[in-house]
């Protein structure tokens, strides 16, 4: 009786799980593209457990999608993503440990959906306004290429409450000057939309109104070339990221041959000299 009471319990607290991943992150798929929306605008799109449960599960899911060749990553309300919820936070201090280890958790599954991001073979586009702040911020670096509404600000400002970031520092310094990562880490101050594609944290900062439709176009451009390059090219760029020089040269070598041995390589070069469509379906 009692093992079936839990059996019980755990069955329900999946299935409340579920429904709520369902209600906070929306999946919609229309020409190739996949557009993720991030729907808690009353907390301001935090990265609770339940947001990082659907992003994790949504990833995961269109990774082996290979009708999706690109995804857009947005949130509804008046931020993109304030970081981890902090209200969720405070309460898992309850535990006799004072939180160690469900703080633990919640960093290293926050830490790989971030690397899930990377992983997939689709490129991630985040569509950013409002307020891209600590975890938030982290979100914007992780992905692979970021537009922004030019009224939108970033920052990395947990040391504001007393917890440094170390965690969204990871990505922050992989994409921006250590001095100026740094500066923002320590000071909690926050770069405008402007100052964040200066130092390469966004591709570019663009009006409001066209947010979308330069997201959405930049998505569709990426689309339209060959997955299996994409693909390739996604998964080439960070390995050799993290090698010497060399080693990268090496490396990347070896995966332009392969690419290049590849038959819809061959007729992309071919239909190029000439001077048609490839033929690539």
């Amino acid at each position: 009786m009692q093992v079936s009471l839990l059996l019980g319990c755990d069955r329900r607290v999946a299935e409340n799980d579920k429904e709520a991943r369902m209600t906070i992150l929306h999946r919609d798929d229309a020409d190739h593209i996949a557009t993720l929306t991030m729907d808690a605008p009353e907390r301001l799109n935090a990265l609770s457990h339940a947001m990082l449960a659907a992003l994790q599960a949504n990833l995961d899911a269109i990774k082996d999608d290979a009708s999706v060749r690109a995804v857009i990553l947005r949130g509804t309300g008046k931020a993109f993503c304030a970081g981890h919820d902090l209200k969720e936070m405070q309460s898992g201090r309850q535990s006799e440990d004072a939180g160690a280890a469900y703080f633990a958790d919640l960093f290293d599954r926050c830490a790989t959906m971030m690397q899930t991001i990377q992983s997939i073979p689709q490129p991630v586009i985040a569509q950013v306004h409002g307020i891209a702040t600590a975890a938030g911020c982290q979100l914007v670096a992780t992905c692979d290429l970021a537009i922004a509404d030019d009224t939108t600000r970033f920052g990395v400002n947990g040391v504001n409450i007393g917890l440094f970031c170390s965690t969204p520092m990871v990505a922050l310094t992989r994409n921006i000057h250590r001095k100026a990562a740094f500066e923002m880490l320590t000071t909690g101050k926050f770069l405008t939309a402007s100052e964040a594609a200066d130092l390469g944290l966004i591709n570019r900062a663009v009006p409001a109104d066209a947010l979308a439709d330069e997201t959405r176009a930049l998505a569709a451009t990426i689309a339209g070339k060959l997955p299996a390059a994409v693909k390739t090219g996604k998964s080439a760029f960070y390995e050799q990221a993290a090698m010497t020089t060399a080693e990268a040269y090496a490396y990347t070598g070896d995966v332009m041959v392969q690419n290049m041995l590849r038959d819809d390589t061959n007729e992309g070069i071919s239909a190029f000299l000439d001077k048609r469509k490839p033929n690539w379906d």
